[in-house]
């Protein structure tokens, strides 16, 4: 079920007050919505019901017997909750991924047979609920969090406002706020629509128009169009993935807001950093705090000397590439940013003061400690904005630097999509070379689209205060303004259609 579609309007229309209505019973609420969540992902199909509920009583009992253990029995607990969860997100997104590829190094070493090939449908946002399991868990094992029951599990698990796309929302972040009494003001509903009014408009008005109008038609065959054309359209995917998926978040905060629920914010203005640590702070922010806190520091962060630093930067980008699709352009673009990352680092320790004649560096420790020893602080909140591998996130201040920074992180970023967006190593490469020597003719970057991309990436360097000023502004708005700002939107989007309107591209994920 879409959300800017006409079965998701009456869905919610009927959800929302039965919702309210039984909230103060929380039992037959968590139940209602439960129900309510399934059909929302059964929409697309009824079979991987049955996956996500399978999913969920298997973690609670995990969760019961982690937390209910003690030393090495904990540990194995812990470790086959989490082999249990990678083992479904394997065999769904990755077993087909894997066959190819070792099948063909089969051949290429003059032997026959291996793995066998099968149809394994893809059960739609499975790597999202994957990773809210994982970090239930986990948090149990880490002694952060207390066990829950079936019903309260399956709503946070199964909460169809995250369910298929994220925001990644921890269970730490989610499971209390199922026992504190809530109350929808003012405030809640003139943010969340705000939130919904602006997710359709960037993901039917930006991230869709920009899609048909060049980024589909130039990936699709590269060779076709020239230079100026493949750069309009690598700037137009930088500017589509950016409307499309904040789009879902946005929405999916406001839906959750309407509900009740307070979810992380998951994007703050990427195309405006100065850094690719500062990129991680502001992209997909969920996903890159749940890499840091659940896979960089468990490697050992930076810990461990310069050279394993380097090594986990890389490691966790890597996995986390691969974690976008089974498909070795996202495990390069992973590395690429790994590499990145690393570079980064390598830069700024070699520019730092030194204490001693052994290296010691004069700066603060790094944030990603997990033992809270000197040296090696606890690690900050899933709220803070502290990017993987980063010792201070905050941008260059000299004005010179900081633009200069943002036009090579930028490009960096672009660079990366293309690995990304190409759907091989052959096409991004045809892509790049075509950028680079192509001629002939401008074909598909028309005014009218070379001005859509360069306003949504000029939207992004607005000091952050005109954004806060407009949010204020449409607040002070009679209700009823804002319920018809709020339902011209989702006419609009509901009028253009399914037809019109593609999947979220981070449903594929």
């Amino acid at each position: 079920m879409l959300f800017p579609t006409l079965s998701f309007a009456v869905f919610f229309v009927l959800v929302f007050p039965i919702s309210w209505a039984l909230r103060p019973h929380r039992q037959r609420w968590q139940w209602f919505m439960i129900a309510a969540s399934y059909l929302f992902y059964g929409w697309w199909d009824p079979r991987f019901v049955a996956l996500v509920a399978l999913s969920a009583a298997a973690n609670v009992v995990f969760g019961r017997r982690i937390h209910g253990a003690a030393g090495g029995r904990r540990r194995a607990w812990l470790w086959l909750a989490v082999a249990f969860n990678l083992a479904l997100l394997g065999w769904f997104k990755y077993y087909g991924f894997f066959a190819r590829e070792v099948n063909g190094a089969l051949v290429d070493l003059g032997l026959h047979g291996g793995l066998r090939l099968l149809d394994i449908a893809l059960p739609v946002g499975i790597s999202f609920f994957t990773f809210h399991a994982i970090s239930y868990v986990v948090d149990i094992g880490r002694g952060k969090l207390e066990p829950v029951g079936f019903a309260e599990y399956a709503v946070y698990a199964a909460f169809f406002p995250h369910l298929v796309a994220g925001p990644i929302v921890r269970a730490s972040e989610f499971l209390p706020q199922l026992f504190v009494p809530r109350a929808l003001t003012r405030a809640d509903v003139t943010r969340a629509g705000a939130l919904i009014a602006g997710g359709m408009f960037k993901k039917v008005f930006v991230s869709t128009f920009i899609a048909a109008a060049i980024v589909d038609p130039v990936f699709s065959v590269p060779d076709r169009y020239g230079s100026f054309d493949v750069l309009v359209a690598i700037y137009g995917y930088a500017v589509q993935i950016y409307a499309d998926f904040s789009a879902y978040t946005d929405i999916a905060i406001g839906v959750a807001l309407l509900l009740g629920f307070t979810f992380p914010q998951n994007f703050d203005r990427p195309y405006a950093a100065a850094s690719i640590q500062d990129f991680w702070r502001r992209w997909h922010m969920t996903l890159s705090r749940w890499l840091r806190d659940y896979l960089y520091i468990p490697l050992g962060g930076s810990r461990k000397g310069r050279i394993r630093t380097y090594v986990n930067l890389l490691l966790t980008m890597t996995l986390g590439g691969l974690w976008h699709g089974a498909s070795l352009t996202f495990v390069a673009w992973g590395a690429l940013h790994g590499a990145g990352l690393a570079i980064e680092r390598l830069a700024s320790t070699s520019r730092k003061p030194q204490a001693d004649g052994r290296g010691g560096s004069q700066t603060r420790p790094s944030v990603d400690g997990i033992n809270g020893t000197p040296g090696n602080p606890k690690p900050p909140s899933p709220s803070s904005n502290v990017p993987i591998g980063s010792d201070d996130p905050t941008p260059p201040p000299n004005p010179l630097r900081l633009w200069l920074g943002r036009l090579i992180t930028f490009h960096f970023v672009c660079a990366g999509w293309v690995l990304f967006r190409a759907p091989t190593f052959e096409a991004a490469a045809t892509m790049f070379r075509r950028l680079f020597t192509a001629g002939g003719a401008v074909q598909l970057a028309t005014p009218a689209v070379v001005s859509v991309i360069a306003l949504a990436i000029a939207a992004q360097l607005l000091p952050p205060g005109i954004g806060r000023r407009a949010a204020v502004g449409f607040g002070r708005l009679p209700l009823v303004v804002q319920g018809a700002a709020v339902g011209a939107a989702l006419f609009l989007a509901i009028a253009l259609g399914p037809e019109g309107v593609a999947p979220f591209i981070y449903f594929q994920f």
